[in-house]
C-alpha cells in the first residue's frame, strides 16, 4: 500500500475541480507520487478485518467466468486462448497457452491500460514507462498487494424487475446513479468506504446462461460527471460489474466533457470516445473490473438474505500487466 491513508480527508470531486491547473480534476499526489495502487489504497488493514468477520458459513462461490467463454470474442482484437496439453512420456503431462489476452474474460483493468488524451496516465507516469517489461502502473503491483475486503453486491437487475422496468439487454441503456442508490436501499445495504462493489445488469445471465447472441450493445454505467463523482466521493476500492465494458456500451458521446484533443482535430474520434473510463482510470486512479461471474453470488445472497461478505481476487504478477483475470472469489 502506499505510505498515504484512504479516509475522510480527501478532497471530494467537486474539489478536485479545484485544484491547481496542473492536477486539476484529477487525484494525483494524493496518494503520493509514487503509488500505483490508485482506490485499493482504500483497503486499510482495518477494512480487511472487518470484511473477514462477515465470513459466517464458509461458502466459496467463484466470480469468474472460463477463459474462453465465448465462442465469438466480445472485443475484436481480443481472442480465446489456444491452450495445447502434451507430454514427455506416457506417464506425464505439462501444457501452454498461446494468444492469451488476459482482458478477454473475467478480468481487472490495471491503471495502465486508460490514459486521458489530454492529461495522460495517472499521477502523470510517462508513457514511455508504459511498454512491456517496464512496471509503471502494471498490474504487479495489484498482485503484490492483493484485493480482499468488503463485497457488496447491487443486483440492478433485481431491482429493475421488482419495479416493473426490467433491464433491456438488446440496448445500451445508462444506468445512473439513482438507479444504484435505489437498489442499494431496496436491499437494506449501506455502502461504505472501501467497498468492493459488484454490480450485476443481467448480462451474464442474458448472454452466457440464457445464450442469447451479444449484438454488440451493453447496458452500464451512465457516462456523466455525475457517476464519477459518486464513485469518487464514496471511496470504493474496486467496482466491477457482469457486463462487457463496466460503463455502458458503446459509449454516449455527449456526456462527459469535451476532451481538447478531440475537439481540435489533434485526436480522431474513436470507440473511445466519451467513455468513463478516461475519468475514473487516468485521473482518479479507480480500479474497474468487467465480465465478472454474479449469477450464483446473486442466488446466494437471496437466499440468506445478504448482500455483504468477504471478496479476494489476485491478478496476475505480470511485470507491466496491463490487465489480468480477476481471479476472484466470494466468501459468506
Amino acid at each position: 500500500m502506499s505510505a498515504a491513508s484512504s479516509g475522510p480527508g480527501l478532497p471530494t470531486y467537486a474539489q478536485l475541480q479545484q485544484r491547481p491547473d496542473d492536477v486539476r480534476g484529477t487525484a494525483w499526489g494524493l496518494f503520493g507520487w509514487d503509488d500505483q495502487l490508485g482506490s485499493l489504497n482504500h483497503l486499510t488493514a482495518a477494512r480487511v478485518v472487518a470484511a473477514a468477520r462477515l465470513v459466517t458459513a464458509g461458502h466459496r462461490v467463484n466470480l469468474n467466468l472460463s477463459l474462453s467463454a465465448f465462442s465469438e470474442p466480445l472485443i475484436a482484437h481480443r481472442g480465446n486462448p489456444v491452450h495445447e496439453v502434451f507430454g514427455l512420456n506416457e506417464f506425464h503431462r505439462d501444457d501452454r497457452v498461446d494468444s492469451f489476452y488476459p482482458q478477454a474474460s473475467t478480468q481487472i483493468d490495471s491503471l495502465r491500460h486508460f490514459a486521458h488524451p489530454d492529461r495522460g496516465f495517472y499521477n502523470g507516469a510517462d508513457p514511455a514507462d508504459i511498454v512491456a517489461g517496464k512496471g509503471s502502473l502494471g498490474i504487479q503491483h495489484v498482485a503484490a498487494s492483493g484485493i480482499a475486503g468488503r463485497g457488496v453486491l447491487l443486483d440492478v437487475s433485481g431491482y429493475r424487475k421488482f419495479c416493473g422496468r426490467p433491464v433491456d439487454h438488446h440496448t445500451n441503456e445508462q444506468i445512473g446513479v439513482e438507479d444504484l442508490v435505489a437498489t442499494a436501499r431496496w436491499q437494506n445495504v449501506v455502502l461504505e468506504p472501501g467497498d468492493i462493489v459488484l454490480l450485476r445488469f443481467g448480462w451474464t445471465e442474458h448472454f452466457v446462461v440464457d445464450a442469447n447472441p451479444y449484438e454488440g450493445l451493453s447496458v452500464g454505467l451512465e457516462q456523466s460527471e455525475k457517476m464519477a463523482a459518486w464513485l469518487w466521493d464514496s471511496q470504493f476500492a474496486l467496482v466491477a460489474a457482469d457486463n462487457v465494458a463496466l460503463e455502458a456500451w458503446p459509449s454516449d458521446r455527449s456526456g462527459l466533457p469535451t476532451v481538447h484533443a478531440e475537439a481540435t482535430g489533434a485526436l480522431p474520434h474513436s470507440s473511445h470516445t466519451g467513455m468513463l473510463h478516461r475519468i475514473l482510470i487516468p485521473l482518479l486512479g479507480i480500479y474497474i473490473g468487467e465480465l465478472w461471474d454474479l449469477e450464483e453470488l446473486s442466488q446466494r445472497c437471496r437466499d440468506i438474505g445478504r448482500f455483504e461478505f468477504l471478496v479476494t481476487a489476485e491478478p496476475l504478477n505480470l511485470l507491466g500487466g496491463v490487465g489480468s483475470p480477476a481471479n476472484a472469489l466470494a466468501i459468506l
